[in-house]
């Protein structure tokens, strides 16, 4: 067989329809996704027992433990279940994925996915084209999904076709002869060959037929078998390559839980083989060793490797199960999160499962708020940087904005659901209640101030597109309202940053930040009709000018709000308590 320059072009297109479709998909669910979808998500793996059952029956039904670990990085990259939460689906797979050696073994049949995901794609394209954006955005996400599995079946399509010519692995008969070394090298043959077909039930097929054929021996042929199941983490860790940090270690503790497990399996290799050896000969009347006589039963040792991988993969799981923290922890380890990394949307003091008291809950949902007043004044500076820096970096300031707009959103959600099964979970003292709804109501004006320096910066993106140029003395202005918002927001994040009353001797600078910022909008309010009437400037820089100012006193606003909830009370009632005390 001839594999020419050309053919490697493909391959290299093939991989990037894959890692194409991968992105769509993932983005569309992020754009989809809420509550209701979430939850269904976190109620399939709430705990590990049931992402194990989770992960084997979509492995079952997709015949394809690729599928499922591809949808599970797209998940996590998505935010709409943990990385802790997705190592039981990636368990449950392991053994699913097992299912497609049986169904060979018994009918010689395997389910084609490719036309599902050419159907779908008939099914959703038409609705890229309707007025719902969250019909587009679901659309988005199907059509995605459809490609991600249409490139899987180009790549297998592009390698050379070693499926349709085992054959070509006749001449590995060479290397059976060196004992335990001789395993260790069809180990590593069964991860290559799932490399090259990028597919754990291509390659178990392969194994199969080869082994039936009489080319390889029961042992050789288990060695393949563990191979594979390394091999076969490869494609997740392929779709992670565009993803957060999150969704990496998601796919890093698919491939290390299989390497651990084909490690202990070497170890007991040969009492395990021959204890599957006395399970057929005992299951099936008639049936010989398939170790020592394996051209007299080729049929019962393609039913006796079907058994070891199944066995195998069950045992790693419940031998593994107890391990499963310390293996995250060691992947968190190699997989570190930068400090400044803008995937950082996930809660950090949060952490789902069992609630334990008012005091501690509440205590972590404070926490959180206070990392999301940080996001708030780091996009305040990513709008000063608009302004104040040098014109080939306002795309970079423009994208950071925008992608913490769409953290923010997450994090709202994030922090809203958690009060609320806080609210449902315990039994809530009068205060923890007021605390609670202060604390919607915190995230709630967090959020519109992110929603407002994205608008801001689309006001930004505009003007430069019309060539709108703000007068010195108005960008002026402009700069000394962000100085006072800034100034508002910096106060804000000492108030979130303490509980109670002793809050409230901040809530008076709060106040006279607050009245600033009013007064200098109204100042400001002022100049631009002066300027409008006297032609300084045109009708749209004015436009833009006024937009600035009103939506950064709207911020102001939002700003005052959120200090005025972290004291739990209204601000009348505040300011009297600090300002005429008893």
């Amino acid at each position: 067989m001839t594999y020419n320059f050309f053919d490697l072009l493909q391959l290299v297109g093939s991989l990037g329809i894959f890692i194409y479709g991968m992105k769509i998909f993932s983005d569309g669910l992020q754009k989809v996704a809420g509550a209701r979808l979430r939850s269904i998500l976190k109620g399939m793996t709430t705990t590990r027992l049931r992402g194990i059952l989770t992960g084997f029956g979509i492995t079952t039904i997709t015949q394809s433990s690729s599928a499922t670990t591809v949808m599970l990085v797209s998940f996590v990259n998505a935010g709409l279940i943990t990385f802790l939460e997705s190592t039981g689906v990636v368990m449950g797979a392991n053994i699913g994925t097992t299912v497609t050696a049986w169904m060979v073994s018994i009918f010689g049949f395997k389910m084609k996915i490719t036309p599902v995901a050419i159907a779908l794609i008939g099914i959703f394209f038409p609705f890229l084209f309707v007025k719902r954006e969250k019909l587009r955005s679901l659309a988005e996400a199907m059509l995605g999904f459809g490609i991600l599995f249409i490139g899987l079946q180009f790549i297998k399509d592009s390698v050379p076709d070693i499926r349709e010519n085992p054959e070509m692995f006749q001449f590995l008969d060479q290397f059976t002869e060196f004992g335990f070394l001789s395993i260790l090298l069809f180990v590593l043959a069964g991860t290559l060959l799932t490399l090259v077909t990028q597919s754990s039930s291509a390659s178990t097929a392969i194994t199969l037929v080869m082994l039936f054929e009489g080319w390889i021996s029961f042992p050789i042929a288990a060695a393949m078998i563990l191979g594979e199941n390394i091999g076969t983490t490869v494609t997740a860790n392929i779709a992670a390559l565009i993803g957060n940090v999150h969704a990496k270690r998601a796919a890093r503790f698919h491939f290390m839980f299989n390497v651990i497990g084909v490690a202990w399996m070497l170890l007991v290799m040969t009492p395990f083989l021959h204890g599957i050896d006395a399970i057929i000969q005992n299951f099936i009347p008639g049936s010989g060793s398939v170790l020592t006589d394996l051209d007299n039963n080729r049929d019962n040792a393609t039913l006796a490797l079907s058994l070891f991988h199944t066995t195998f993969n069950v045992i790693n799981v419940i031998v593994l199960f107890a391990f499963v923290p310390a293996i995250v922890r060691m992947i968190e380890r190699l997989q570190k999160e930068k400090a400044d990394s803008e995937s950082q949307f996930r809660l950090q003091y949060i952490a789902s499962g069992v609630i334990s008291s008012e005091e501690l809950s509440l205590s972590q949902a404070a926490k959180e708020i206070e990392l999301f007043g940080m996001l708030i004044e780091k996009m305040h500076f990513s709008f000063e940087g608009l302004f104040r820096k040098k014109r080939k970096k306002e795309q970079k300031f423009l994208d950071k904005i925008e992608k913490r707009e769409q953290i923010t959103d997450r994090i709202e959600l994030e922090i809203a659901e958690y009060l609320t099964h806080v609210s449902g979970s315990l039994k809530l003292t009068e205060f923890g209640s007021r605390r609670v709804r202060s604390m919607h109501s915190m995230i709630n004006d967090l959020e519109r101030i992110a929603d407002i320096y994205f608008q801001m910066s689309r006001t930004f993106y505009m003007m430069r597109q019309e060539e709108i140029v703000l007068p010195d003395q108005s960008r002026q202005d402009v700069y000394d309202m962000m100085d006072f918002v800034l100034r508002a927001i910096k106060n804000m994040r000492v108030m979130l940053s303490r509980d109670g009353i002793a809050a409230e001797a901040d809530l008076v600078h709060a106040i006279e930040l607050e009245d600033s910022i009013n007064g200098y909008r109204d100042v400001s309010i002022d100049k631009h009709y002066e300027r409008l009437e006297s032609g300084f400037y045109s009708s749209k820089e004015g436009f833009v000018y006024l937009d600035l100012i009103n939506r950064l006193e709207k911020i102001g606003d939002h700003v005052f709000n959120v200090c005025e909830a972290s004291v739990g009370r209204k601000v009348k009632a505040a300011y009297k308590r600090v300002v005429e005390p008893n």
